[in-house]
Order: C-alpha cells, then structure tokens, then sequence
C-alpha cells in the first residue's frame, strides 16, 4: 500500500508546531498576533505566557498584543510608542516594559517583536517573545552604616536567592552588576539577541511538503527504492553462497575473486547501517518521521544488532585457515570449523528483506519473482544440508552412504577407506547438481529413487525434509491466493476503495485539486484507522463494554480538561458513547462560516487556523476547544467564521444534542461543566476589526483631498465652474424671451394664472384665507433663489 508506506506527506502549515518546539527551551512564554488586523489581536499564546501574565489563553485571545490590558501607571510611554512604531513598520525590535499581571503585580519584561511572512513574503503574523527580567530591574539597597553591614547583607543575600528562584539564567549578567546600580543598555541588549528568535531561522506561515535535515533521506525517494532493490539482490547473492561455502568448502585462500566480491559486499551492507541511521520512517500514527536523534534510538531499538552481526567479516579469518590434511590439528580443525560455522550468521541478512516485504510485494512481479525465488532457495538450503549429512557419514567411517553409491554408480567402484576417501569424492559441482536435483525431487514429490538415503542420519534428514516439502508445496503452490487473501485482506480493501474513489472522480469529473484533497484525505485516514470502522466494532460490543472502550478513546479529552474532573463513572460513559473522532487533512474546513454550530470540539493533535473576512483571527492547537457555549445560549447559533485545518487533526466531537442530553440528566455535573469549561474560541460571535490596509488606504485618501483645490478657487475654465455659470445665467434669459407669436413666456402665463388663482380665492375666503395663502414667485424670486444657491448676486 503506498500510502501508508510513505506516510503522511501531504503540504501542510506546521508553523504553530516549529515555534513551539523552537521556544520550548528559553522562550518558554511567547504570543502570536495577526499583522493585518487594527491593534494587532492576538491568535495564539502558550502556556508560558498564561503562567507568565495570570491570564488564561481565552482571556488572552482577540486582545492587542501590545499586552495594553497589562499596562501600569508606571508603564513608560516611550516605550509603548516604540512599540506600536516596531508594528507598524513591521519591523523586529525588542523593548523592556513594566506591566501588571492578573492579581497587578508588577512585572517587568524584555519583549521581543518577530515579523512571520507568508509564502508571498508578506507579513502576515507577529511573533512576540517575553523574559522576565524583573531580578534585573530591582536595585538593591545601599550600605546605610557600617553598624548595619550584617543585616544588609542579610537582605543582599536574601534578593539574591528570590533573583535566582524566579530565573536561574539572569545569574551571570547579575554577577558583574554591582550593588545598587542598574544594568546597562548595552548588556541588556546583549540578552535580548541571545533570547530573540531572528528572521533567517523564523519558519513561514504557509502550507509546504515536509522538510528533512540535509543528511536525512526520505524512506520513498527514488535513490532508497534503487538503493533498497540493490540490497534484495546482494542478500539473495548471500542466502544462496553462505550455505554453499560453508557445505562444500568451496573458497579457499587461492579463490581471491570470491574474497573481493564478498569484502564489497560486506562493505555495502555496512554502508546501508550508515544509511538506516540517516533514513527517515513512518510513525504509529502515520506520520514520517524525520528527527535524526528519533531515527537513531528506533534503529538501535530495532534491526541494528542482526544487521552488525550480519556484517562482521567471518570469512577474513577463515579464509587463512589452511585445508583440512592431516598434518592439521584436533585443535586447528576445531577452529576452522567454528569459523565456517560462524558464516551462517550471514543468513541474518534476510532480515533486510522481511522489514520491506511490504514494500516488495506491491508489485506482481516481485511477487511472483520472490516466490520462485524462495522455493529455490529453500531446496538449495536443503541440498547444503544434505551433502554435509554425506561427509560427516564418511568421517563417521559409513561407507554406504549416499555420496559413495554416487561415485561407485556414476564412475567406477572404489575402494573406501578413511585415509582415502576424500580424494575419492566426486567433483564438487556434480555432488551439488545431485543434492539439489534430489532436495526438488523431495519438494515436489516424494523423489524418483534413484538417489536415497540409506544411513541412519540420511534418513533422519530426509523424514524432515518431507514433512517441510509438503508444507512448503501446499503453501507457495496450493493456497497461496487464499494465504494471500487473508494476510492482506485490508490491502485489498484498501485498493478496492482506492478505484472506487478514482473512479467516482473520473466518472462525475471532479476538479484536479479537490480530487487530490479526497485522495489524501482517504489515504491519511486509511494510515491512522488502517481501515478499521470504529463505529462497527463497537457495535460488536455490549453496552457496557461499549461505554468502556469509549471512555478509553476519549480518555486525552476527559484528562485533560477540567471540567470533566467531577463527573461521575456514569457521566462519563454517557459522554463518552457519544463522542466521535474526527481525522482531517491539510485544508480541510471543520466549520463553515455561517453553518449552524451543532458541535463542541475538542482538537487532540495538530493544529488549525479560524479565518473571518479572509484573516486569520485565531491559531488553535492540542488542548484547545471550539465550538458555541449552547448549554447557556438556547437557539441554535451560526457560525461567524470558518475553522480550516493546518495540519494532520485529530478532533473530539460531541453533538449538541446529545450533549444537552446528558447535562440535563446530570444537573451538578451541569453546573460544574459550565463553569469549568472554557472555550479557546466562541465560532458564534463574530470580531469587529479594521483591516490596517483599510486604515491606510482612507489616510492616503485623506492626504490627497488636502492638496485638492476648494470649489470657490477653480478656474472659469473648469468644466465645474462652466456648468455653474450656465446655471445661473438660465434664469435671466427667459425672464424677458418673448414668443414670436406676441404671446407671453410659460413663466408668465403660470404667474398670471397663478395671480389671478389667488385673487379668486382672496375673494372668496375672506382675510384669513389671504393670510393663509403664500404669494406666488415671481421669475425675480426664482432667479434670486439660484444665484443664492450657487453663489451668484440677485
């Protein structure tokens, strides 16, 4: 299965990852802003901060990571402004501050501003770290009299142990500081480069592939799969010609071709331990692993001792061993015969291809080149065994052997006598040709007769080798699509959902980039399931087993949270059975903005980004929970943003309903979970915020209208002020037109008419009604009313 062969190897964004495991050492308190959001809210803080500052990371969330809800009196306003100056230039600096904690303890800090930049070298995030530099900034009181010399350096002493219980690392600046004075800038400039975390080791806020150190090879590269195949072959070279020599004694020290070859050899598999410590691998989780101290320890704790065993030269010293004759020794016999037998250890090497069967068996050729391979070799084995069986009947003085019928049958008779027959013996590879023809005659049938074992060590053997033949027939030739079957039952599954998917893509034409997305999705989640259904096999189980096996899968969730601590057993299982996991890759969304929050989670692994109006408004990692507070807000909310995971995650769920379920049943436990559970972010309420680019924009704006004329200053050339005059200068021509025909303009007819309309009604209403009436307007009027609107004279 290549997928989870290669592991987890998607693009994903492990920024939040890297600074953490960068600032677990001296930067221990550490908080990251978002660089294009007005007063820069704060996304994420760690542990350190909240012990740090008293505040927890909800409390700290979507405030300014100036930290200006820690501001003092004595906060010194230069360096707010320097500060908020280092954001806006989105530039590094580092500054000290006074703040106050939670409980307005003071507190003095040596801040450091980072600038993180996007694949886009744009700014997108600020990284912003803190020191205590408190025991720095206390002075220490000076020698009042000589009298009082003992209880001042009492008082010395005892703000020298307070200095070191809050930080052990400040002890060498304080050394030289001498007694009642104060630090210069200089060596606190000094500190803060030594704690500051500079932009060419800064990671970037954006999705790539995994990276390896530079002498760390990638377990799936092209160069491992030669390097590993080239392996295969050299350790089939050493299965097949350690038993030979070993058997027939067939290298000596005059064969100095066959010593070279197997010292190369011997040198590749050295080099291939070198190599296992530079090579990465995939975790339980599925996630490859390439930390070099990580890699080592597992190799150590794994093949390491079988592959050095396997690699120890044997054959140096025994190839110097003079032949057996018989001028040799009881005792130099005995040691050449333990360094042969030393050479077995070599087999160990097949080891090297049992770790990569898998891998090997992706392939159909390989597969059936592995399992012809495999007969062969186990039928030379056999054929080794059987000849050194042969001569050890024949230093036994049996001369009714196998080996003494071959030679009388096949050449002439002989007369076998101890000091004679080893120069009797048939050559060498005859007497091979012969056991291996009879090992496969035994393999695949019960033999042809014409070789058989006659003594009683040869017929032991040949009992064992039936009954191994048999088994070994009935495995490779009989049930070997049922074996395979079983043992790679999920492989076929796996593969079977693979097409499945492939071709639901091709045939409904999904776009590349989402099919890619559902591919790596099955794949990440096939790696951490390996294709089990969790649901199926609870649903095998009891109730009450069922609650058990869910309290244990949910057990990350229940320990580390406190407002699960005084829940009951009973509360528990019922929270638990309604629990689910959820695996996400890369990319995925969790919650849509403006999707109904029907769930509460709770992320266990990885890390994930919530994004409002296209900003990242918040960065949540493991121990976080997201969701909506809907024990305490009874409709069913929306969600104001959308939550989008970074990495490989792996979430906790539980639906609302359900929930309300239980801690409706449940009323103390109600009362503590509400209490206790703190949301690191509400997807409910939605942020205000002004985009800095906004902000600049409007003051680029604002600066041009500054520099723009007044209306009352343009030009009587300018196409406003033209308009303006053609305004004004309508009124007063048609004041005096007359029609060619005698007859009066329109404006005059409709005062006349007007006039005459109003004499009427004076008439017949009364004085009241002429005061109710308004005189009707005149062209004068008219004509003055536009010029005052426009500036003109009447």
């Amino acid at each position: 299965m290549s997928g989870s062969r290669r592991g987890l190897v998607a693009p994903q964004n492990t920024f939040l990852e890297n600074i953490i495991r960068r600032c677990n050492g001296q930067h221990s308190s550490f908080l990251l802003a978002n660089a294009r959001i007005v007063d820069y809210p704060i996304v994420y803080c760690n542990d350190g901060f909240s012990k740090l500052s008293g505040f927890s990371r909800a409390e700290a969330m979507q405030r300014s990571c100036t930290c200006n809800f820690m501001y003092s009196d004595q906060t010194d306003p230069e360096s707010i402004q320097r500060i908020n100056k280092s954001l806006e230039s989105c530039e590094p600096d580092q500054q000290e501050i006074l703040l106050l904690k939670k409980n307005k303890t003071p507190l003095w800090l040596l801040m450091y501003i980072a600038p993180i930049k996007n694949e886009k070298d744009v700014v997108i995030l600020y990284l912003i770290t803190f020191r205590d530099i408190t025991a720095l900034k206390q002075p220490y009181e000076e020698e009042e009299a000589k009298a009082a010399q003992t209880a001042v350096g009492l008082s010395k002493f005892a703000r020298l142990a307070r200095s070191v219980t809050r930080n052990r690392s400040v002890m060498v600046p304080m050394a030289n500081v001498p007694p009642g004075g104060r630090m210069d800038d200089s060596r606190l400039d000094q500190l803060g480069s030594a704690l500051s975390l500079h932009a060419d080791v800064l990671p970037q806020y954006k999705q790539e592939a995994p990276k390896t150190p530079p002498h760390i090879i990638l377990h799936y590269s092209a160069f491992k799969t030669i390097w590993d195949w080239i392996i295969l072959i050299l350790t089939g070279y050493t299965a097949v010609m350690v038993p030979f020599n070993v058997a027939f004694k067939f290298k000596t020290m005059d064969d100095v071709s066959f010593i070279v070859t197997d010292s190369i050899v011997d040198v590749i598999f050295f080099i291939d331990i070198v190599l296992n410590f530079h090579t990465t691998f995939v975790g339980p989780n599925g996630e490859v692993i390439s930390d070099p101290s990580i890699i080592r320890v597992n190799y150590l704790k794994g093949w390491f001792v079988i592959d050095l065993l396997s690699c120890l030269p044997y054959d140096v010293f025994n190839a110097f061993q003079p032949e057996s004759t018989d001028t040799i020794t009881i005792h130099q016999g005995g040691i050449s015969s333990l360094f042969s037998a030393l050479k077995v250890v070599r087999l160990l090497r097949i080891g090297r291809v049992a770790r990569k069967v898998d891998q090997y068996l992706e392939y159909g050729a390989a597969l059936l080149i592995l399992m012809i391979f495999g007969f062969v070799l186990l039928a030379h084995w056999m054929a080794c065994v059987w000849y050194t069986i042969g001569l050890r009947d024949l230093d036994l003085e049996i001369w009714y052997g196998w080996i003494p019928r071959l030679a009388n049958d096949s050449l002439e008779p002989k007369n076998w006598t101890k000091n004679t027959y080893q120069s009797l013996l048939p050559d060498k590879s005859m007497a091979y040709l012969t056991s291996l023809y009879f090992t496969l005659s035994l393999l695949t049938s019960v033999g042809f007769g014409n070789i058989a074992p006659y003594t009683e060590g040869e017929k032991a053997v040949v009992v064992v080798f039936m009954l191994l033949g048999a088994l070994v027939y009935a495995t490779i030739f009989g049930n070997v699509t049922t074996i395979f079957q079983q043992m790679y039952a999920s492989r076929a599954r796996y593969h079977e959902m693979m097409n499945s998917i492939k071709e639901f893509i091709k045939i409904h034409d999904v776009p590349r980039e989402l099919g890619e997305r559902v591919m790596d999705y099955v794949t990440s989640s096939w790696a951490v399931t390996k294709g089990i259904d969790t649901t199926k096999v609870l649903n095998y189980c009891p109730k009450d087993m069922k609650a058990d096996l869910s309290v244990h899968l949910n057990r990350k969730v229940f320990n580390e949270h406190p407002a699960f601590r005084l829940a009951s057993d009973g509360c528990l299982r019922s929270l638990a059975i309604n629990f689910s996991t959820v695996h996400t890759a890369p990319g995925d969304l969790i919650f849509h903005q403006g999707e109904s929050l029907d769930q509460l989670c709770f992320v266990v692994s990885g890390s994930l980004e919530v994004i409002q109006d296209d900003e990242v408004v918040a960065i949540l990692g493991k121990g976080d929970v997201f969701g909506d507070t809907f024990w305490r807000e009874a409709p069913l909310g929306q969600s104001a943003a959308s939550a989008r995971a970074l990495t490989y995650c792996d979430l906790h769920c539980i639906k609302r309903d359900s929930l309300l379920e239980v801690l409706n049943f449940y009323q103390a436990f109600s009362n503590s979970f509400a209490r206790n559970l703190v949301l690191t972010y509400n997807m409910r309420h939605r942020i205000v915020f002004r985009k800095i680019a906004d902000v600049r924009r409007e003051r680029e704006l604002a600066e041009k209208r500054k520099f723009e004329p007044p209306l009352s200053e343009l030009s009587s050339h300018h196409p406003v002020r033209k308009l303006i005059s053609r305004f004004k200068k309508a009124p007063d021509g048609s004041a005096g037109t007359v029609k060619q025909n005698g007859s009066a303009p329109l404006g005059e007819e409709a005062s006349s008419s007007d006039g005459a309309a109003a004499a009427a009604a004076a008439a017949s209403t009364g004085p009241a009604a002429t005061e109710a009436a308004p005189a009707a307007p005149t062209p004068a009027a008219k004509a003055t009313k536009w010029s005052r609107l426009f500036g003109g004279g009447g």
